[in-house]
Order: C-alpha cells, then sequence, then structure tokens
C-alpha cells in the first residue's frame, strides 16, 4: 500500500529534499563534471553526464532507489566529485541501504569542508544508523549551531535525533534477551515483504509483499515497484509451508495490504488505496474462501488515509490508525466499538497518552484483552519507529506510559508490524537489516520462559466441531461472563474445518455455549482466576443431533453447598434451555440430577432429586408448560467416572439434559420406546428391501400416500415408507403416531 513507502520514508523525503534544492556545493576541492577535466575520455563524461541527469529526474521526485542506480554508474567515471557523492549518500539513507550512505557522505565532506550545513545533519543520521552514538551527536549538534535561523523547524529535529540518540545508548545497555531470525525463503522474497498478522496460536500468517507474481503483474508506475498482494502461509511440521497468494476478490490489480486478523483467523482486515484516500476493508472466511471486500463506515474511513486496524479479542473492538486533522498529530491511534446495531460507533482519540506529534501506526491488540503494541516516532525511541507497548487499565480505563520494547528489536532504523501470539513467548514483525532477502523482510522472535516474569494471563481454547456423525460443522461459540451473565463475545467455526479458536483472558467464570441448527447445545464451564497464566488447551466438540433419547451435561449449573439453590451464575445455561424448548415447542426433555458416592445413598437420591426440581421449576417459571418437563434424581446411580479420584467424582456430580420425546400433536406423546420401535421397523424395511405390492383403496391409510396405478389400484413402496418415517421424526409433516403404525401396517399387509 501507498501508505507503507511513506511511512518508512517520508520524512527523510520531505526533509531530504526540502533542504536539498538550497545547496551550493563549493568545489575549489573536488572534481567538476566539465569537459576540461576529462579530455581523453569524451565518450565516457558524455555517459556520466547522462546518468547525471536521469539521476536527477528521479531525485528530484523522491525515487532514490531509482537514482542512486544512475549516480553509481557517474560515480564510476568520476568519484571525487563532492555533490554527487552526497546525493549518493543521501539516496541510501532513504533506501533499504541505508549502512551505505555513510562511505560516500564522508567522501563528500573531505572534497568540500565549506558544503552547505545539511550534510551535517545527514553525517548524523548516518552515524546514527551504524549506532556510533557519539559521532552521531557530534554532528547533529553542528547542524544546530552551524544551520541558518530559517531552518530553525529542521533544529528540532536534529535536537529530537539527540534524544534518540542518547536513549540508544541505554537500550544497548538494557539489551534484551531475545532470538530473532529471518523467516526463510518460502516466506520472504527478493521484494518487500511485510506487516505479518497471525492467529492466536501463530498456527496462520498473512502478510503483504511486492513479488513480481503479484496479481496483475503490474508495477506502480509512481514507484517503479510491484503492486501490493497479500500472502497466506500456515504451520506444518513446525515449518512454515511456502506462501501463496491468496487471490481473488481479496487480491486485485491494484494495492491491497493486510492490516489486521482476528484471533481465530476468520476475519481479515485489508488496505485499498482507493485512488490515495486509503481505506480499510473487512473479508471473511467462508469454509476455505475469503469473501468480497467490505468497506467499513465512515466512522472508520473518513476522507484522509487509514493505515492499520487490529481487533480486540472479543471482535467488540476495533484499534486503527489516521491522520485526520482533529488527532494530536500525524497518523494517531483511534478505537472505535460496536454497537447494538452491529456495525462501528464513532472513533475516539486514545489521546496524548499513546499519541504524539509524530507519527503513531502499525497497531496490534493482544489477545489477553489489555496489551496494545505500536509502532512511534514520537515516543522515546533510539531512532526511526520503534515498537512500545502498553497495557490498559479496566478499573482506570487509563492506558499505562508506553514502554520500548527494547533492542535488539528496535534499532536505529524504522521497526514496525510486532505481532505476538497468545503465550507472549513468540512474536514477528518487520524490519531492514545488513543480512535480509533484500528489501523489507519478515522476521521472527523467542523470548526465552521466565517464570518470574508475568506472562499473559488468558487461556486459549480451540479444537473442531464436529456433529454426531463426524462431519464438521459451522457452529456458534458463545462466551459468558457467569458472574454478570453477559456475553462478552462470540465466535464461529469454520463451516469447512469445524475449527474455532476462543480467547479467555484471566480473571473471570466463563461460560462456553457451542450451538448449531438441529443440534442439542453442548456447554463447557472455564473458571479462571485473576492470576491464571497462559494455557492453550485443545478440546473438540461432538454436538449430538436433536433427537429422542438425546442427552447433554449441563456443565454450567451450579448450586449451593449441599443445597438445592441455583446459584446466579446459572441462569444464562437455564436461559439457554428455556430459549432452545421454545424454539422447539415439540420437544420434551428430563432433567436428571446426579451425585458422586459421598455420603448416604438416600440422601443423595434427595438432594438429587431437589436439585433437578430447581432447574424444572426456573423453566417452568419462564414460559415452558410444565407437561413438556420431568426431572428425576438418580443419586450416584449412574456414574460416568470412577469415584476413587476427585476428578472422577467431579464429574459424577453433573446435572444433565434429556430428550425424552417429540409432542407431535396435542396431549399425543412420543416417547423414547416408541421412537426405537419405529426405528427397528424402519431398519427391518430397509434390510428386507420389500417390493410395493397391488393393494386395494380404503383400509384407513392416509390419503397422502396413496397413489394409483394403471388400474385403478393404490401401492407404497418400501422408500416411500422410510421417507415418511424420516419426514414424521423431522417434523415436517403432519402425521399422529396412529397414522405412523397404520401406514406401517398397511405396508405389510399388502
Amino acid at each position: 500500500m501507498q501508505f507503507f513507502v511513506s511511512f518508512f520514508s517520508k520524512k527523510a523525503i520531505a526533509f531530504g529534499l526540502i533542504s536539498l534544492f538550497g545547496i551550493c556545493v563549493a568545489i575549489s576541492q573536488n572534481v567538476e563534471f566539465k569537459k576540461a577535466n576529462f579530455p581523453d575520455d569524451k565518450a565516457g563524461f558524455k555517459t556520466a553526464i547522462k546518468n547525471i541527469f536521469d539521476g536527477d529526474a528521479h531525485y528530484k521526485t523522491g525515487h532514490f532507489s531509482l537514482a542512486v542506480t544512475h549516480y553509481l554508474k557517474a560515480n564510476e567515471f568520476n568519484a571525487n566529485n563532492a555533490l554527487l557523492n552526497f546525493r549518493i549518500g543521501h539516496c541510501y539513507l532513504n533506501s533499504t541501504q541505508k549502512l551505505e550512505a555513510l562511505t560516500y557522505l564522508e567522501k563528500s565532506l573531505t572534497l568540500d569542508p565549506e558544503a552547505e550545513v545539511f550534510i551535517y545533519y545527514l553525517m548524523g543520521k548516518a552515524y546514527h544508523l551504524n549506532m556510533d552514538w557519539d559521532k552521531s551527536i557530534e554532528y547533529y549538534q553542528l547542524y544546530i549551531d552551524k544551520a541558518p535561523r530559517e531552518y530553525e523547524d529542521q533544529k528540532i529535529f536534529a535536537q529530537k535525533r539527540i534524544e534518540e540518540c542518547q536513549y540508544g545508548k541505554q537500550l544497548i545497555k538494557d539489551t534484551i534477551d531475545v532470538t530473532i531470525k529471518k523467516l526463510g525463503a518460502h516466506v520472504n522474497s527478493p521484494y518487500a515483504d511485510y506487516c505479518p498478522l497471525i492467529s492466536a496460536d501463530a498456527a496462520v500468517m498473512i502478510f503483504t509483499s511486492r513479488r513480481e507474481n503479484t496479481t496483475g503483474g503490474a508495477k506502480d508506475p509512481e514507484l517503479d515497484v510491484f503492486y501490493e498482494d497479500i500472502y497466506m502461509t500456515e504451520i506444518e511440521d513446525e515449518k512454515w509451508t511456502p506462501a501463496i497468494n491468496i487471490g481473488p476478490p481479496v487480491n486485485t490489480v491494484d494495492h491491497n495490504a493486510t492490516v489486521g486478523f482476528s484471533i481465530d483467523g476468520q476475519k481479515l482486515y485489508i488496505f485499498k488505496n482507493d485512488n490515495g484516500d486509503g481505506n480499510i476493508y473487512e473479508c471473511d472466511l467462508i469454509g476455505d474462501k475469503w469473501s468480497e471486500p467490505v468497506k467499513l463506515n465512515k466512522n472508520i474511513n473518513s476522507r484522509y488515509k487509514e493505515s492499520h486496524a487490529s481487533f480486540s479479542y472479543d471482535e467488540r473492538s476495533i484499534y486503527f490508525t489516521s491522520d485526520r486533522p482533529d488527532g494530536i498529530g500525524g497518523m494517531d491511534i483511534y478505537v472505535s466499538r460496536l454497537t447494538e446495531e452491529g456495525d462501528w460507533g464513532e472513533a475516539e482519540n486514545l489521546g496524548p497518552s499513546i499519541n504524539t506529534e509524530f507519527d503513531e501506526d502499525a497497531v496490534f491488540f493482544h489477545p489477553d484483552g489489555k496489551t496494545m503494541y505500536f509502532s512511534s516516532q514520537g515516543h522515546k525511541t533510539m531512532g526511526g519507529y520503534d515498537i512500545f507497548h502498553t497495557v490498559h487499565d479496566d478499573s482506570t480505563g487509563k492506558w499505562s506510559e508506553p514502554e520500548n520494547v527494547g533492542f535488539p528489536i528496535n534499532t536505529p532504523d524504522d521497526d514496525a508490524f510486532f505481532v505476538v501470539d497468545a503465550s507472549g513467548l513468540k512474536g514477528y514483525y518487520t524490519s531492514i537489516k545488513p543480512d535480509g532477502f533484500g528489501e523489507k523482510d519478515i522476521y521472527f522472535l523467542r523470548f526465552p520462559f521466565d517464570s518470574s516474569k508475568l506472562q499473559p494471563q488468558l487461556v486459549i481454547l480451540k479444537g473442531k466441531v464436529f456433529g454426531d456423525d463426524g462431519k464438521a460443522l459451522q457452529a456458534t461459540v458463545e462466551v459468558v461472563d457467569l458472574e454478570l451473565n453477559e456475553v462478552v463475545a462470540e465466535y464461529h467455526s469454520n463451516s469447512k474445518s469445524g475449527k474455532y479458536l476462543v480467547s479467555l483472558p484471566s480473571g473471570r467464570n466463563y461460560g462456553i455455549t457451542v450451538t448449531a441448527p438441529g443440534y442439542l447445545f453442548h456447554s463447557e464451564n472455564i473458571d479462571l482466576p485473576k492470576a491464571y497464566v497462559f494455557e492453550e488447551r485443545i478440546n473438540d466438540i461432538v454436538l449430538e443431533e436433536l433427537e429422542v433419547g438425546k442427552k447433554v451435561v449441563l456443565n454450567n449449573i451450579f448450586f449451593d453447598y449441599d443445597k438445592a439453590t441455583l446459584k446466579k451464575e446459572s441462569i444464562g445455561e437455564l436461559d439457554r434451555i428455556a430459549r432452545l424448548m421454545d424454539e422447539t415447542p415439540t420437544m420434551a426433555i428430563e432433567i436428571s440430577g446426579h451425585t458422586d458416592n459421598k455420603g448416604a445413598y438416600g440422601y443423595n437420591k434427595d438432594l438429587s432429586h431437589r436439585r433437578a426440581k430447581s432447574v424444572v421449576d426456573y423453566i417452568i417459571e419462564h414460559g415452558i408448560d410444565d407437561a413438556r418437563l420431568k426431572y428425576m434424581g438418580h443419586a450416584y446411580d449412574f456414574p460416568v467416572a470412577s469415584n476413587d479420584t476427585e476428578e472422577g467424582r467431579a464429574l459424577n456430580r453433573r446435572t444433565e439434559f434429556k430428550v425424552l420425546g417429540i409432542i407431535k400433536k396435542e396431549e399425543e406423546f412420543l416417547d423414547e420406546p416408541t421412537v426405537e420401535k419405529l426405528h427397528e421397523i424402519e431398519d427391518e424395511i430397509k434390510k428386507e428391501h420389500l417390493v410395493a405390492e397391488t393393494m386395494s383403496n380404503g383400509n384407513g391409510v392416509p390419503q397422502q400416500f396413496k397413489e394409483a396405478d394403471g388400474d385403478g389400484n393404490s401401492i407404497i413402496s418400501s422408500l416411500e415408507v422410510i421417507q415418511t418415517i424420516d419426514a414424521f421424526f423431522e417434523g415436517d409433516i403432519n402425521m399422529t403416531v396412529q397414522d405412523i403404525i397404520a401406514l406401517i401396517d398397511y405396508f405389510f399387509d399388502q
């Protein structure tokens, strides 16, 4: 995206061009490009002059990488021209080969000690990038001392650079313990690769690249580099697979770049150039295909540039960057929250504790629900963009003072697009380093586990959702704060793979409910103390089809100790049962209470009975007919685990929900024995492959199942009987049990 180019160079380009046009190089100690100085090589002189003209054309428009290729050719002809060496050095400072600048700038100053003062600023920057802090400070100070009054704004920049060098000295002393490695050729290329985004478990990465197989294969005419496209790679056997272009409709012939990714990898935010406006779009993963990008509303996208975005863990807030004029300065970080109508609300600037008069960008919100990373030019950096992190205090509503993540992650150059997995131990970011593949590259970093340091406080719950037939299901995964009876997040499993991933920040008692149309819900209880540190749990979930005889454990039903009084944390689960019965008005259920084997049998029998009754009473109070509800207390008659261990006894202390039958018509109850008998008959018909025979009209068979043959008789086939029984169970046909029995008798009698 256009934004990325400006992100890494806009200050340097603007500053360099403004100052450069005022340079008037003295030529007393250098070799000018004059014919008289090269009488024996007129052809070489002519070629060198052409290269200088071509280089100047690119230089004046800020295309430094193109300019330097021409200047270097001219420099091969005459390496002792102060202005040419100056411009080569200036070009390198605005390229991916910044460390090459120092040699040419030093030579330029040697050839012409009276050069225009801007060279002192560039010398300071070159030493700065080489982490020669004292030399850098010396030249920045020379610039401040020598620059005329009209350069006051540039002097302010130079003073800031001195502060960066002083801070860089300290960061080097406090080098952090981290392993940094560039990702291999499966991810990086000889072209620019940047802005990695990962799922919370770091199993999927999506990133932006300007490689040559971009959609359409065209180059941006202004920058002479390929248009941006989005690529994806996945972890297999602890290695990243070869990155693939994710293709249309996400990628187009114009700029398309990654900016944000949901923690479960099911939602993607992208940047589109939109004729220079720069806007953020949303795409959803449906099965294994991405949806058409949809532009976010006007609270997010303004007439100005929006460059980056990140979801909160619950997908109810979006943090994004914009250079809209109501900000504190340059690019600022804003937040917008999801309204009750399901759209993004008015954007709010995060304020001066986060934003500065300089640029803040590349925001990333961690799955722990409170830690935010971003890049800034304005806080205490050691040069360029540095990566910072801050923590939100929910009790005060304030952010902590942004803290530099340290060296060697941050360098005097631009470091950005930092993301970290849920564990806090593995991260990825974009940097320009001498060992890179050619341009910007994506780097992996690993922090050593240190039990003395506070680790991210959350649990990642992930797995797959299946039906009881083994097929993957698209299900809704609802996360409820049981203390508040409040839905805090909602996720969806992938329709093709069944995969789901949920982030659960510590300090809450969670109820997890998984639902899909036509299936009984599944519930889990995860109670996380405030100090609970990171853990990843894998839990595949099987949903039982909504059929007679099927049952589920109600893991979020809680009672006071040794009593039948329901705790308030049970309300969400109880309401879920009432909702299911309201949505399935033909269903009748039994609630059963179970205990472990501690205590007298009679006591446990009574307690389990009263607890089951409490559940039924609640459901009746919420509008469900008591004729559809039964309750039983079983004490410890039906253990599901050994009562010899505490873990087993905990599993045995449970409340269950069982589908007893389907009410087909008023006062007619389809119970479990009847259902089993009908299924046995259905299986018998399938096994015998009975052939339909001719039979007479009458005999009380429902008219909708009669079909006249050529002789005026009615016939019924085995297939028709099977289809009718299935339709009856599904509730798709208006028949009584007696109707079905009559049909079966008719079939066997024909």
